[in-house]
């Protein structure tokens, strides 16, 4: 019979909710609840900023760690305070970016805050206070996370403009539904941290699940006991899975823990 896991790791958009809500769907909520009751740790691990997660937290009832930036930023939710962040220079990165993709416009997060932007941003798009600033100060801190929306492009496009670009002392993830790119440091993954927090909470590696949709979640599918793509994801990131389950327009989540609880 197959384990019931004890950790359980979900991203967020495309997966509990479409990208940018933070509506979850009555049959996503009672899921994650029911997974809860069960005595699973369900544990959000997402490319959102903190002020970003916080709303999908709450309506999901989820405490403890939310693993924020894709696991730059762990959030203790009853602390109301960063327990844990990883940072990196964003000077010589951003040189490298800003040459790859001309017209694109930048944000580092404050973390609990908002984001320095460089460029603007359309309105919805960043969480929090969002404060227009120029190089010098957009530079001046190391940041947990750095993005970039390349204005006007697809989401392909930005793919194959990075591909092979490597970027000193950071690493970087793109979205397959928007021209996005999220920048954390180096050696920062969602797979990375979830093993840390793993060990921490001392969980058989076995009894570990994840569920996501997006390339920033292949190395959390390839770390879990048992990863789980959502049915829209693209290809290869279904290939990182164990299973795929349903659409987000399906509920896929639900359909996946309701085999456990």
């Amino acid at each position: 019979m197959e384990r019931t896991p004890r950790l359980i790791a979900l991203d967020i958009d495309g997966t509990l909710v479409p990208t940018g809500s933070d509506e979850v769907s009555p049959a996503v909520l009672d899921a994650v609840g029911r997974a809860v009751a069960g005595g699973a740790r369900v544990v959000l691990s997402t490319g959102r900023s903190v002020l970003g997660t916080l709303g999908v937290a709450g309506r999901l009832g989820v405490g403890g760690t939310l693993l924020c930036s894709n696991g730059a930023v762990w959030w203790d939710v009853r602390a109301g305070a960063a327990v844990r962040r990883s940072a990196f220079d964003a000077a010589a990165a951003l040189a490298v970016l800003r040459e790859a993709l001309p017209g694109a416009v930048f944000a580092s997060e404050v973390v609990g805050v908002g984001s320095l932007a460089l460029g603007r941003w359309a309105e919805g798009d960043l969480s929090g206070d969002v404060r227009e600033v120029g190089v010098g100060e957009f530079t001046a801190e190391p940041t947990s996370r750095l993005v970039a929306r390349w204005v006007g492009r697809e989401p392909g496009e930005l793919a194959a403009r990075m591909s092979g670009i490597r970027l000193p002392g950071a690493t970087w993830t793109s979205d397959h539904v928007e021209a996005w790119l999220t920048v954390v440091p180096e050696g920062v993954s969602k797979g990375a941290e979830l093993e840390r927090l793993r060990r921490e909470l001392g969980v058989d590696p076995a009894d570990t699940a994840a569920i996501g949709d997006g390339h920033n979640d292949v190395a959390m599918l390839r770390w879990a006991g048992c990863g789980v793509a959502m049915g829209q994801a693209p290809e290869e990131v279904r290939a990182a899975a164990d299973v795929v389950t349903g659409t987000l327009a399906e509920d896929g989540v639900a359909a996946a823990l309701g085999r456990w609880f």
